[in-house]
């Protein structure tokens, strides 16, 4: 019997469980245990589901959301303390600061790759196992970064210190999916960004005093610091998440076949390009300023940092903005598509103001036009992370890998090209974050089509 219009494209956006997926869902919801540090869960029914749970309501301690928020503060601490020091990195190595800027697109390479490999370890064996040795092997890299005599050997070190550090972004975001569903997921995704948001805030600034009583060897001492308490508090507090009853037990091929299934989802697929493009003009951003507003603007480190920090607040505010006031009652594809518009005017500004078209503008207004790029973030992000982790419970982890391999390799590409001029021009760091902007925003209208789910958040059930 042929289908109608309605149902193909019912089918088209979101997965339909047969009888056979609701019931082994209804079972995990019901053998799911509680877990530790987390009460008990309550269920609600899906519509026209019977019986089938989609959405399990859980309230994190706060002493399991700072722990969370240490792991997702992590990645940020590992770049951001490290920008200061980059021009300084290109004298005391004798390198170009292309080659210098490598070492940030392989800590990005190792962190994109690395979650491909923990999230279905994660979904395999539980979280608390694959995060407990990735950050064992993050302070061990970290460490040996302290020491590299070379720019070849810190490049290839930090390209370990990414991959092992990939096991805290991926598999707190793994959590969060296991713990929250729905506006809560939004909210606690904004909640992080609070948490996780003083790293870059505190990182350049903690980086610039520590250059005033050491070279940048010494940051990398600081993070092994950082990373040692870190792996204590895992071990100690952060107790399991994902019960057996919920694990996959396949090889690598399930993981693949799991990961071939995600992707074929056009929605997901939409948000998950959608925000790594966001991203990718955020770590143009990040990749770049170093140079624009020390070489080419003359500001020093310790002003860097000031105007890296107020950045950095302004994603907060934004972040929690859209976690307090927004969730609820504005839908997050509205909020997500207000986001990538602001983006997509502020790279075009800024554009407009490297390029000279309003003649010589000076640090002030370039530094304005990145403020509100970088805020604008805390609206594309966390919504972005939440609309496809919604479509993805039975493979949190697989999911989370995808999102954050996509977001860290397109970052990576990003990284060198915003030097490819030479370091006397910001106009390719603008060129990027334009083309990353609109990329977005054409991508958020093409495949995830929010027109077509006006109502509120998406929340398809994946089986």
């Amino acid at each position: 019997m042929p289908d109608s219009g309605a149902s193909r494209a019912q089918r088209e956006d979101e997965h339909i469980p047969t009888s056979s997926e609701g019931a082994a869902l209804s079972a995990q919801a019901t053998a799911t245990p509680t877990a530790a540090g987390v009460p008990a869960a309550t269920t609600i029914t899906a519509p026209g589901l019977p019986g089938a749970p989609t959405t399990t309501a859980r309230r994190a301690g706060l002493l399991v959301t700072l722990v969370l928020g240490g792991l997702t503060a992590l990645p940020p601490l590992s770049m951001d303390m490290y920008l200061p020091a980059l021009p300084e990195v290109t004298g005391s190595l004798n390198s170009p600061a292309a080659t210098v800027q490598l070492t940030l697109t392989a800590c990005l390479t190792g962190m994109a790759l690395g979650q491909l490999v923990v999230g279905p370890m994660s979904d395999r064996w539980g979280r608390r196992k694959p995060l407990l040795l990735g950050m064992i092997v993050y302070v061990l890299a970290t460490a040996i970064c302290a020491v590299a005599p070379t720019a070849e050997l810190l490049i290839g070190f930090r390209l370990l210190q990414g991959l092992a550090g990939a096991a805290g972004i991926v598999i707190s975001r793994a959590v969060v999916r296991d713990l929250y569903d729905g506006d809560e997921m939004a909210r606690f995704f904004s909640t992080l960004m609070l948490i996780s948001g003083v790293a870059p805030v505190v990182a350049p600034v903690i980086g610039g005093q520590v250059l005033q009583f050491t070279d940048w060897r010494g940051i990398f001492v600081v993070l092994t610091g950082v990373g040692v308490l870190l792996t204590l508090v895992v071990w100690k507090w952060l107790h399991e998440t994902l019960p057996e009853s919920r694990r996959h037990t396949g090889g690598v091929g399930d993981a693949l076949r799991t990961m071939r299934g995600l992707l074929a989802d056009r929605v997901f697929t939409g948000y998950m390009i959608a925000g790594s493009l966001a991203f990718a003009a955020l770590f143009a951003y990040v990749s770049a300023s170093p140079f624009v507003v020390q070489e080419i603007y003359g500001a020093s480190p310790q002003t860097f940092s000031l105007l890296f920090g107020i950045n950095s607040i302004g994603l907060i505010t934004v972040g929690q903005i859209n976690g307090k006031l927004l969730v609820g009652r504005v839908s997050l594809d509205k909020a997500l598509g207000l986001g990538l518009t602001v983006i997509s005017v502020a790279a075009l500004a800024l554009l407009l103001m490297t390029s000279g078209v309003f003649g010589d503008v000076g640090l002030l207004p370039v530094a304005a036009g990145l403020f509100v790029l970088m805020s604008a973030m805390g609206l594309a992000m966390p919504n972005t992370n939440t609309q496809a982790l919604m479509r993805t419970k039975h493979a949190a982890g697989s999911a989370s890998a995808l999102l954050g391999t996509s977001q860290f390799l397109i970052g990576a590409v990003a990284s060198p090209l915003v030097g490819i001029a030479g370091e006397a021009t910001a106009v390719p760091m603008a060129v990027v974050q334009v083309v990353c902007a609109l990329s977005a925003m054409a991508c958020f209208l093409l495949l995830c089509r929010p027109w077509r789910n006006a109502g509120g958040s998406r929340a398809a059930l994946t089986g």
